[in-house]
């Protein structure tokens, strides 16, 4: 099973997300998200770039190892975005 890093796990936390398996984290993004798209990286990108898949939210790109860990890089934007409005 693939782990989230630490960090994203204690960034999720904070924002009030518990969930961390894949299938969660990415019906828990399609809540605060309209749209997004997950790439799968071929080899020499995922060896260039040292990551798997590649999240397009908006005008912004999130790489990752892992498509949970893309999911959870998407939430917290998101999260974050909506922070920065109230405040």
């Amino acid at each position: 099973m693939n782990e989230l890093p630490e960090t994203l796990r204690a960034e999720l936390h904070r924002l009030g997300i518990t969930i961390t398996d894949e299938v969660g984290l990415r019906q828990t993004l399609e809540r605060y998200v309209p749209t997004y798209t997950l790439v799968r990286l071929n080899p020499i990108a995922t060896k260039r770039w040292k990551c798997r898949y590649r999240l397009l939210l908006g005008s912004n790109y999130y790489d990752a190892r892992t498509a949970a860990e893309a999911y959870a890089r998407g939430i917290i934007a998101a999260l974050s975005a909506g922070e920065g409005a109230r405040g």
